[in-house]
């Protein structure tokens, strides 16, 4: 039986966890131009490799987080847990990710933020600062709103006060 060491709970036995299978494939954007064809390479094709393979790896009876396990098939050696979303950083593991002819997938492109060919930049980043800007002017405005709500609120109750005083006084 494996001893699987979970980065939050510590070392367990493998019947606590549930093999998520194969580590590191991205998900293609909405906005993709994918075929059918490359679009089922995406779903369906997975690695069976004989030596060392990225795995996702669950912890059903403890903490039931997520996190990734480099681990030789053949000998069922763990070489690096390490948490997902980020990529192996023992020098085996990591060359097994660079390895993988997944980074050379349609699917893998289409999961990528477009670039811009003269700058590099990634529209995306630049969508998300457009929208951030665009969010703050929203959150200015209803702030001022906000500050006109209250102030003519203000402004009623002392209508509203001289009134009433104005009565109490006849």
């Amino acid at each position: 039986m494996l001893i699987i060491n979970c980065p939050h709970c510590g070392p367990r036995e493998e019947s606590e966890f549930a093999c998520g299978g194969e580590a590191h494939i991205a998900r293609p954007l909405a906005e993709n131009s994918l075929t059918d064809a490359q679009f089922a390479d995406y779903l369906f094709l997975r690695d069976n490799p004989k030596g060392m393979f990225l795995e996702r790896w669950r912890h059903t009876a403890g903490c039931r987080r997520w996190f990734n396990v480099a681990r030789d098939t053949v000998t069922h050696e763990i070489a690096e847990i390490y948490p997902m979303g980020k990529t192996p950083s023992t020098k085996l593991a990591a060359n097994t990710y660079a390895a993988s002819w997944r980074r050379d997938t349609a699917a893998e492109k289409a999961a990528m933020p477009a670039t811009t060919a003269k700058t590099g930049t990634k529209k995306a980043a630049g969508k998300k600062t457009a929208a951030k800007k665009a969010e703050a002017k929203k959150a200015v405005a209803k702030k001022a709103i906000a500050k006109k709500a209250v102030a003519k609120k203000a402004g009623a109750k002392k209508a509203t006060a001289k009134k009433t005083a104005a009565r109490g006084a006849k």
